[in-house]
């Protein structure tokens, strides 16, 4: 998917750089290391479809926008601040590209969750959905069950479901939250509240 901007060689360094934190391979990256982009594409490539196809509903359209965000990621990493988090800054633009789409289209998009809480105990913990240990009759009935979530969570308003994307599917941080929509952090939390209790009310009915 990023042919144009990774290697065809595997470096030397690359045992080294899989080692590192993100903010170590970016300085690399900085230092001159350009194989240390490839580390950061495998890293946050997935992560990011799945994010920008969640919040479009439009898997080709989200491969084009995650391409677009590792172009901007390639050209502009001399200008990030080092200080922050180098997930937050590239979920920000990933971001800013998903609502820009969502702004150009002429109707509302389809947001599709691909998980489901299962015995969630820790708040920091993004939802899960399959376990390879059920039957496949479990299986059946928690895809089933997922259909539903799916068409319960379209009803969402788009600025509801962008923060319950970040926070229940991929685990962010209110800050990160709040970074990433440019959003303070009281209205990150009243979005991700009020964004909880209309899901909860709308799947109910299905759970009885």
């Amino acid at each position: 998917m990023f042919e144009v901007l990774t290697h065809s060689q595997a470096p030397p360094q690359r045992s080294t750089l899989k080692s590192l934190d993100d903010s170590g391979v970016v300085a690399a990256f900085l230092a001159g290391n350009r194989r240390a982009f490839d580390e950061l594409v495998e890293r946050y490539q997935n992560r990011l479809l799945n994010f920008v196809y969640r919040t479009t509903g439009d898997r080709e359209r989200a491969e084009d926008l995650v391409q677009e965000t590792f172009i901007r990621v390639y050209r502009h990493l001399h200008r990030f601040d080092q200080t922050k988090k180098f997930s937050t800054w590239a979920y920000t633009i990933a971001s800013n590209l998903a609502k820009n789409e969502l702004r150009n289209r002429s109707r509302n998009p389809l947001v599709l969750f691909q998980t489901i809480l299962k015995n969630r105990t820790e708040d920091q913990r993004p939802l899960e959905w399959e376990d390879n240990t059920y039957r496949p009759d479990d299986l059946f009935r928690k895809r089933a069950l997922k259909a539903q979530v799916d068409a319960a969570v379209d009803q969402l308003p788009e600025h509801h479901r962008t923060v319950f994307i970040l926070r229940e599917m991929e685990g962010k941080t209110y800050e990160e939250i709040a970074e990433i929509t440019d959003t303070n952090l009281g209205t990150v939390k009243s979005r991700l509240n009020r964004a909880r209790n209309s899901f909860a009310r709308i799947i109910a009915p299905v759970l009885d």
